[in-house]
């Protein structure tokens, strides 16, 4: 399977060098050759455990490793795990609710992470070389990232998350990792632009080259990859328990990444009626899928700062396949938007952005009310984020299609704004307890790209 770039302007490449590249040299998102087509192999898969599944769905991206090297990756990603299902699935209420913080830092990142570490430390024993990975996070990524890369041989990793704008137990999460491989970076200013300073250094080849760049991001191919298995897991286990035709799946995003693994597994043959993206006060994206047009926006915080996003990078990807896989077209759009900051895409015959994908918003006052809610019908605790997706799905229930809710992190890690909905104070875990205590490191820094080029240059040979 060889990989190419969303703008064209690169030779298509084998799996382990596209994870190794993470963006593009032209600028632009890296994409398998073809999306297999895998219905066929459906009945088979529902009987797979995580493990199992996981090497089977993955072995059709990354064939350029051996069927060892695979089995071994994936054995030893998942042993971590706190449940025996990985990402088990709980019916609660009207929905099933997909658990995805069962990994050591509790957040759905994790599933990815262990993963892309492990894969990096392996290409890398291949070469005999070594890789310095630039991150921006906006809570969850920056921990689960720096959990799969610590202490691993070849490897750095510099993480800026942008100053104030995380939550505390997040931000110890990453900055009591005092590994000599890990350097924190506050940067005074938004995810958007971490997010931006990120782009421009990889966009600097001399200096991507020179520094060995890689991104644990989800614009690398692997993040995506690895996401798409949970979609397959739940999603088949879910039709099988219910006999239901298809299933559908909510899902809180802000970078677009989530969902758009969601995307694949429903293009590679995964019965699913339809995606509900859901946002917060932070709506491009929720805005695009109901009107057509993509604007950024001023940022805003809220109780689900994983998703305080305005510029959504994985939108790329899903853009390419909506102008027909037209380079030069989608080269066109993103010039344009990164001028103006707006695009539009054209509505399809049936009146809609895209029939498979329904939008909403989840505000301030929606999270509150649907993790009180959910406790006292439920005795089921939602972290904010996840609350998002339970109230957008709300509107798009049906009877004849069992709606999954992905649980993308674990209560504790917003326990302030569960207390503030339910009025007590119970969302804690004993690992994030164990945090309070810790010292901690981390380099404050401006929002500007010169400032994160001279710390990464003076923090490597």
């Amino acid at each position: 399977m060889n990989y190419f770039s969303t703008r064209g302007g690169v030779e298509p490449m084998p799996f382990g060098e596209a994870v190794m590249s993470g963006l593009a040299r032209d600028g632009g998102l890296l994409l398998p050759e073809t999306i297999p087509d895998v219905r066929e192999r459906l009945d088979r898969w529902a009987d797979l455990s995580y493990r199992e599944l996981a090497f089977e769905v993955m072995r059709l991206f990354a064939d350029d490793l051996t069927a060892d090297e695979l089995r071994a990756l994936v054995t030893q990603s998942y042993a971590g795990f706190d449940d025996p299902e990985v990402t088990p699935v709980k019916a609660v209420g009207p929905l099933h609710i997909l658990e995805l913080f069962h990994g050591p830092t509790l957040a759905f990142k994790d599933l990815a992470l262990q993963f892309l570490g492990r894969l990096f430390e392996t290409l890398l024993a291949r070469s005999g070389s070594e890789l310095n990975l630039l991150a921006a996070t906006s809570g969850d990524t920056g921990s689960a990232a720096i959990q799969g890369v610590r202490g691993r041989r070849g490897i750095r990793i510099f993480v800026m998350h942008p100053r104030g704008c995380v939550s505390p137990i997040q931000e110890r999460q990453m900055t009591t990792v005092l590994d000599d491989n890990v350097f924190n970076l506050s940067v005074a200013g938004t995810f958007d632009d971490c997010q931006g300073i990120l782009k421009t250094l990889f966009s600097d080849l001399s200096f991507k080259d020179r520094y060995a760049l890689g991104s644990v991001n989800s614009i690398n191919w692997a993040r995506v990859m690895a996401q798409v298995v949970y979609y397959f897991y739940a999603g088949l286990r879910v039709r099988r328990a219910t006999g239901a035709a298809q299933v559908q799946f909510a899902v809180p995003t802000g970078n677009f990444g989530d969902i758009f693994a969601g995307w694949i597994a429903r293009r590679m043959g995964l019965p699913v009626r339809r995606l509900i993206l859901a946002t917060n006060e932070n709506d491009i994206l929720a805005r695009f899928f109901n009107s057509g047009v993509y604007a950024r926006g001023a940022v805003h915080a809220t109780l689900s700062p994983s998703m305080d996003i305005q510029v959504a990078s994985n939108f790329e990807r899903y853009l390419f396949y909506r102008v027909g896989g037209d380079s030069a077209r989608l080269r066109e759009l993103m010039e344009g938007f990164a001028r103006a900051g707006r695009l539009t895409a054209p509505l399809q015959p049936d009146g809609t952005v895209d029939a498979g994908i329904a939008a909403g918003v989840g505000d301030t006052a929606a999270t509150r009310a649907v993790i009180r809610d959910y406790y006292e019908r439920y005795g089921y605790l939602l972290d904010p984020h996840t609350a998002v997706g339970v109230h957008v799905a709300s509107a798009f229930l049906r009877d004849d299609t069992p709606t999954i809710a992905l649980a993308t992190a674990h209560p504790a890690k917003f326990s302030k704004a569960v207390h503030e909905a339910i009025g007590r104070d119970l969302a804690h875990h004993p690992a994030l307890d164990a945090l309070l205590e810790l010292p901690t490191r981390c380099t404050p820094l401006p929002a500007e790209a010169g400032a994160v080029r001279d710390f990464v240059r003076a923090h490597c040979p």
